[in-house]
């Protein structure tokens, strides 16, 4: 990828906050991506909301009915919370606010922003994915806990397979097509349908392999899948 384009980052809350903060991660990332910054790249790092969303979720359904809504409002606190946590690391590199409205470009000379959840009826993939849209980059990289898609569950089918690369119909077979709060999915339906309509590129890589992540930043041979 060139320097001039700006990077768009999905940072899973999974890798995030699994179970709990990952902070010898979190050292290694901010040390990766304040050393692409002074090699001229640009990054906008949308957080998902990871244990913490999940959790609160359960609990919401647990004590009584709660709508899908109310439960994305949920799980859009917790990825706003992952975004003040990623936010804060960088400090005086990163632009001051975590940005809430996906929509709208702010005006910075500042190499790292950091967004979060905006609206209902989907998950922060969409957020990237319209931060995208917002800040003239072509694509996304998914930062998840999976090396790449697979034709099936590869926790539950043995025989799933990877898919290094596929088209955004292909995906919405795997997936489906409608959101569902807390869905375990590589790439949420409702951001899919807007990638594809954008004309957007989505690498879903295992987000924990930092190396293997700035082979795709820079351009190098990376493990994960292609989908556009």
């Amino acid at each position: 990828m060139s320097t001039s384009q700006t990077i768009v980052l999905s940072l899973g809350g999974s890798i995030i906050v699994p179970d709990k903060i990952q902070v010898a991660y979190l050292k290694k990332f901010r040390s990766m991506i304040l050393a692409l910054t002074k090699r001229g790249y640009r990054f906008v790092i949308v957080t998902g909301g990871g244990g913490n969303c999940r959790q609160y979720q359960q609990a919401a359904k647990q004590i009584g009915p709660i709508s899908h809504q109310d439960l994305d409002w949920v799980g859009i606190a917790s990825t706003k919370l992952n975004a003040e946590l990623v936010r804060s690391i960088f400090g005086r590199h990163a632009y001051h606010e975590v940005i809430d409205n996906p929509t709208k470009r702010v005006a910075t000379s500042k190499r790292i922003l950091v967004g979060a959840g905006w609206q209902p009826g989907s998950s922060s993939d969409k957020d990237a994915v319209l931060l995208a849209k917002a800040y003239r980059a072509k694509t996304v990289i998914n930062m998840s806990n999976i090396n790449h898609v697979y034709t099936d569950d590869p926790k539950k089918v043995k025989s799933a397979k990877p898919i290094k690369q596929m088209t955004w119909e292909g995906l919405l077979v795997l997936t489906g097509t409608k959101w569902k709060p807390g869905a375990h999915v590589p790439f949420d339906p409702a951001a899919s349908k807007l990638a594809s309509q954008f004309g957007l590129k989505v690498i879903v890589c295992l987000g924990t392999d930092l190396r293997n992540l700035k082979a795709i930043i820079t351009g190098q041979k990376y493990r994960g899948t292609l989908i556009s």
